[in-house]
């Protein structure tokens, strides 16, 4: 694999992030915020562009409210 692909299932995560975000009609910029992430990060994860460690989506599931397997239902 070359540095540059990114996996599937990556982008799974961030399709996931989306909609839980979507259907809790929350705000980007609160979710990054209470991940303690910076809104950009958040976003590039989010369009599956950037692969997060575990630290981030710990941070980025209690910030959404779910359990962590949340983000990766069908990942």
């Amino acid at each position: 694999m070359r540095k540059t692909e990114i996996p599937e299932s990556v982008k799974n995560v961030g399709i996931n992030i989306k909609k839980i975000i979507e259907d809790k009609n929350l705000k980007v910029r609160h979710v990054a915020h209470d991940a303690d992430l910076d809104i950009e990060a958040l976003r590039r994860y989010m369009l599956g562009k950037q692969i997060m460690g575990i630290d981030k989506c710990i941070r980025i599931a209690k910030a959404l409210n779910v359990e962590i397997s949340a983000l990766f239902v069908g990942a």
